[in-house]
């Protein structure tokens, strides 16, 4: 075989190779949708998801890190332009494939009524995610609690926001339950928040002398914040004991209150001991009333 053979031959084979990349496999509008296409759009974005989650790092650790930005508010930014990246690029991706992006009004109504009937909560969940970046209702780094479940947000998606607990387990939750429902976040405007602590005493004791010894206990945990300052409630005279509240404020056991609320009770508890106070337990009284002889019973 001559060598134009051979040349004639390769040619006709990389013909026929280019044939079924270029070769439709079926018409989006007036466009042609090739194998080459379906192949261009699956490495364009892949390259763009990668792109633009390189971006929001970047933007997150390397420029947002130096502002005097607090962590939630820059991941929120982050996400967001993570977000405009991938809606920009999808254009420019579809437009550069030759794709006419009106043909994909059937594409849209065909969507469209998916979600009117299957895809509610979806919907539902990535508007509920969009308002959530947008609001700032909750951020990384809160302390919350939604439902029965309580912890610190350490990731927000579109979708669903992720909660890690005390107990080192990680809580996927679906945003719409953050728009939807009764959310307490411990952390909204800072980490400083205040605990109540209830204790109750014998009618025996002086209040005054209740109240220092309290505030002593408080002075003594550096986990209590000294300003703003611990304080005594002498709330009540009740059935039983004296009751009274002491109020702390922390900022490092936000997201941990049992054990600041613990430590205090144990110290209250020893402080109590030492200086011999009385703490009372529900005492009753109980009357027994004898019933008189029943009529017509025999005298003896």
């Amino acid at each position: 075989m001559e060598s134009k053979d051979i040349y004639n031959n390769i040619i006709d084979y990389l013909t026929q190779v280019g044939d079924v990349f270029t070769e439709s496999l079926f018409k989006l509008g007036s466009s042609e949708i090739s194998l080459s296409t379906v192949i261009y759009f699956f490495l364009a974005f892949i390259i763009l998801f990668f792109v633009a989650g390189k971006i929001k790092k970047f933007l997150i650790n390397r420029v947002l890190a130096k502002a005097d930005i607090n962590r939630g508010l820059s991941e929120s930014i982050g996400m967001i332009t993570k977000f405009v990246i991938l809606i920009i690029g999808s254009i420019v991706i579809i437009q550069s494939a030759g794709i006419d992006l009106s043909a994909l009004s059937l594409l849209a109504g065909a969507l469209g009524v998916g979600i009117g009937f299957g895809l509610q909560n979806i919907t539902n969940n990535l508007v509920s995610g969009i308002i959530i970046l947008f609001e700032n209702p909750i951020k990384v780094g809160d302390r919350i609690e939604v439902g029965d479940i309580s912890g610190d947000v350490v990731n927000i998606s579109v979708r669903a926001t992720t909660i890690l607990t005390n107990d080192n387990i990680s809580i996927i939750v679906p945003n719409s339950e953050f728009i939807s429902g009764k959310v307490i976040n411990w952390s909204h405007n800072d980490r400083n928040i205040r605990f109540n602590i209830p204790v109750g005493v014998s009618y025996n004791e002086d209040p005054r002398q209740i109240k220092e010894l309290l505030l002593l206990v408080a002075e003594e945990n550096g986990n209590v914040l000294k300003k703003p300052e611990p304080t005594v409630f002498f709330e009540e005279f009740g059935d039983s004991s004296l009751n009274f509240t002491l109020l702390v404020w922390t900022k490092t056991y936000t997201d941990k209150p049992r054990r600041l609320i613990s430590e205090l009770n144990f110290a209250i508890f020893e402080k109590f001991k030492e200086h011999n106070i009385e703490i009372p337990f529900p005492q009753r009284d109980l009357h027994i009333k004898s019933q008189p002889e029943m009529a017509g019973a025999k005298k003896k």
